[in-house]
């Protein structure tokens, strides 16, 4: 589809990540070996950051300020297209298709993609993003 490119943001419509945002690191329009459907690697946040305010002290704060991320492989007809794009630099060599073959080269992905979104969040670009759907 050619909407569902990378960078674009997505919402999971169906699953244990359902209403979680996700970003498409790679979309795959034709069917693998592994895959029997067009599919898309993708990294989201699994638990968003908490609201922070002025009053609370700084350990509490960094405490409230952790994101919890997940990669994962989604069919396309379980992802719902946004206006929004984010551009997370590096990721797309890091992450692909031979990462969920082995749980550690998964989990230092998984860490990876924690320190990009850490950093993305800290900045205070794409605040959209870091906020849970309310719904």
């Amino acid at each position: 589809m050619k909407f569902l490119k990378v960078g674009r943001v997505a919402i999971i419509t169906r699953g244990r990540y359902a209403g979680k945002k996700v970003v498409i690191i790679q979309p795959q329009e034709t069917n693998t070996k592994t895959h029997g459907f067009a599919h898309a690697l993708v990294a989201g946040i699994e638990r968003y950051p908490l609201q922070i305010t002025r009053r609370m002290s700084k350990a509490r704060q960094a405490k409230r300020s952790k994101i919890k991320p997940f990669i994962k492989v989604i069919n396309f007809n379980h992802l719902m297209p946004t206006r929004y794009t984010l551009e997370l630099e590096g990721l797309k060599g890091v992450i692909s298709h031979d990462t969920f073959k082995e749980v550690s080269q998964r989990e230092e992905a998984k860490k990876i993609v924690k320190k990009s979104l850490d950093d993305r969040y800290l900045t205070g670009k794409n605040r959209w993003f870091f906020t849970p759907l309310r719904f």
